[in-house]
C-alpha cells in the first residue's frame, strides 16, 4: 500500500475516533440531564447524508433503534461532528424551534451548570482522552530518551544561533540554571524562552545570554538548516533509484566530502551549502540560472573506495535522491529506555500530556503572526503528522496530540465552538441575565463566518504546499 493511503486511512481513523468520543461528551452529559438529544452526526449533513438511522431501509430492518429520540449518522463534510441538543441555537441553526415555548428537556430550561458540562463535556472527554493515551504509551511501549551528555558529537548551529553565541559542537546542558534531561523538540521551545542557555564547551560549561524579546520560535525550526541539529557525519543512508546521486555512482553508506567546492564533514554542513542554493533558486531566476545552480559539482568516497569528484544535475525538484543517515542510527545504543507499570504509567502520562498541553497553548501566539498564519493548515498538514508505514506507537501518540489541539481550539471563546457557549454562559452566570435569543443567533453566524475563513486560509496552505 502506498504511503498516501497509509497516511489517509491514519487521518480517517483518528478523525472518526476524536469526534465520536468529543460529541459524546457532550451527548453524555445532555442524557444525564435529561436534556432532549435529536441529533448525533460523525461529519456534517448538510442538505444530505451517508447513513442515518431515520433512512427507510434502517428503519424497516431495526424498528426498535429508529423509533428512538435521537437520529444517528454519518454526514458527507468531514469537517467535524455535532450532536443537535433541543432548545439550543447551534451549528444547526434550527431557529423555528426556539420560537417555540420552553420544554422542559430542553437545554436552555436546565440550570447554567447543567448547560455548562453539557458545553464543556466534549473539551473535558479530548484533554482526558489524551492523558489516558500518553499513559497506555508508556505502560505499553515504554519511553526511550537520549540523554543530552551522551550526545558525544554535540550539535551544529545555523548563522542565527552563532549570531547569539552558539559554536558548532557546544552541547545545550542547562535552560536558565534547570538541567536539560533529554534531547527532544521541547528543547527549541525552552531555548527560544529562555533568558541564559548554558553549554558544554570542550569539557567546560560556558553561559550564552538570550535577547530579552527571545527567539522566534517559527523561524528556529523553520530555517535550513535549523537553529540546532545533532550532528551527524556527512554518511548516506540510502540513495533512490535512477536518480542523479545514483546516476554519477553514490552509493549506500558513501561519505560526501565536498560540495559546491565548500568542505563538509557534517550534514549540517552540507545543509548549509544547499539551503543557501535553494534560496537563491526560489528567486525568479532565468532558465539558464536555474540550470547552473542545479548543476553541483561533489567529492565522494564510497565505502573502502578513494575519493571521486563528479557533476550531478539536480532534479527541477532540486532533488539529489540521498537519504541521509539519521542521529537516530549514530545514537541508537546511547538511548535510554524506561519501562512503566501500569499504577507508574498513569501519573507519568498525565504530567507528559500536561507538557504538551502547557507548550502548545505556549506556541498559539505564532499563530496571530504571519509566519504563524502561513503555518496554518487543513487535513494535508495533519495528515503529514503521521508516519508513512503503520506504527501504532506513533499513531496513538499523535491522536494524544491531535486530541489536546482539538481541546484547546474548542475552548476558545470563538462564537460556534464550545468555548463561545461557555463564555455566554459565564457571563450569564454572573449577569444572571442569558444573552438574547437574536444576539445568539448573530454570534453563531458570526463565528462559523471565522471558522470557515480559518478552513479556508488552511486549506489554500496545503493547495500552495503540494502544487509548489
Amino acid at each position: 500500500m502506498s504511503p498516501f493511503w497509509i497516511k489517509t486511512f491514519q487521518l480517517i481513523l483518528c478523525f472518526a475516533l476524536l469526534i465520536l468520543l468529543h460529541e459524546g461528551g457532550h451527548f453524555f452529559f445532555a442524557k444525564l440531564f435529561k436534556v432532549r438529544v435529536e441529533k448525533f452526526f460523525m461529519f456534517f449533513d448538510w442538505k444530505f447524508h451517508l447513513f442515518s438511522t431515520k433512512d427507510k431501509w434502517f428503519t424497516r430492518l431495526f424498528p426498535k433503534m429508529a423509533n428512538k429520540e435521537t437520529e444517528y449518522g454519518i454526514g458527507w463534510i468531514p469537517l467535524g461532528g455535532y450532536v443537535k441538543i433541543a432548545g439550543m441555537i447551534d451549528e444547526s441553526m434550527d431557529l423555528e424551534q426556539m420560537k417555540q415555548p420552553v420544554k422542559p428537556d430542553e437545554f436552555r430550561a436546565k440550570p447554567v451548570y447543567q448547560r455548562f458540562l453539557i458545553m464543556v463535556g466534549g473539551v473535558l472527554v479530548n484533554f482526558v482522552l489524551a492523558l489516558f493515551i500518553y499513559a497506555m504509551i508508556l505502560f505499553t511501549w515504554g519511553r526511550d530518551t537520549l540523554p543530552m551528555q551522551n550526545i558525544s558529537e554535540g550539535f551544529a548551529y545555523n548563522e542565527m544561533a552563532k549570531d547569539l553565541g552558539f559554536r558548532d559542537g557546544d552541547i545545550p546542558v542547562k535552560i536558565d540554571g534547570e538541567a536539560i534531561e533529554a534531547w527532544d523538540g521541547n528543547v527549541y521551545r525552552a531555548i527560544s524562552e529562555a533568558k541564559e542557555v548554558t553549554v558544554l564547551r570542550e569539557g567546560t560549561e560556558v553561559t550564552i545570554a538570550m535577547p530579552d524579546e527571545g527567539v522566534n520560535l517559527l523561524e528556529m525550526i523553520e530555517q535550513e538548516p535549523r537553529f540546532l541539529a545533532v550532528r551527524v557525519p556527512a554518511v548516506v543512508d540510502s540513495v533512490l533509484p535512477e536518480s542523479p546521486a545514483a546516476e554519477v555512482g553514490l552509493k549506500k553508506g558513501a561519505r560526501i566530502m565536498a560540495v559546491d567546492g565548500v568542505p563538509v564533514e557534517w550534514w549540517a554542513d552540507f545543509d548549509a551549502v544547499m539551503g543557501r542554493k535553494a534560496d537563491i533558486l526560489a528567486a525568479d531566476c532565468s532558465h539558464e540560472d536555474s540550470l547552473r545552480l542545479r548543476t553541483l559539482p561533489i567529492v565522494f568516497a564510497n565505502e573502502s573506495e578513494v575519493a571521486d569528484t563528479v557533476v550531478l544535475v539536480l532534479t527541477e525538484q532540486y532533488m539529489m535522491g540521498i537519504v541521509k543517515k539519521p542521529y537516530q542510527l549514530l545514537y541508537k545504543d546511547a538511548y535510554v529506555h524506561h519501562d512503566y507499570g501500569f499504577w507508574e504509567s498513569i501519573p507519568a502520562g498525565i504530567a507528559y500530556g500536561w507538557e504538551t498541553l502547557k507548550g502548545y497553548v505556549s506556541d498559539l501566539k505564532y499563530l496571530f503572526t504571519k509566519k504563524g498564519a502561513q503555518n496554518v493548515g487543513s487535513f494535508g498538514t495533519i495528515g503529514n503528522l503521521f508516519p508513512a508505514v503503520w506504527d501504532w506507537a506513533s499513531f496513538w501518540n499523535i491522536t494524544a496530540f491531535i486530541s489536546i489541539i482539538l481541546a484547546v481550539m474548542n475552548i476558545l471563546p470563538i462564537p460556534g465552538l464550545d468555548g463561545g457557549h461557555i463564555f455566554f454562559l459565564l457571563v450569564e452566570a454572573v449577569t444572571r441575565r442569558p444573552p438574547s435569543d437574536k444576539f445568539m443567533e448573530r454570534a453563531q453566524y458570526i463565528g462559523m463566518a471565522l471558522l470557515f475563513a480559518l478552513m479556508a486560509l488552511a486549506l489554500f496552505n496545503d493547495a500552495v504546499k503540494f502544487l509548489f
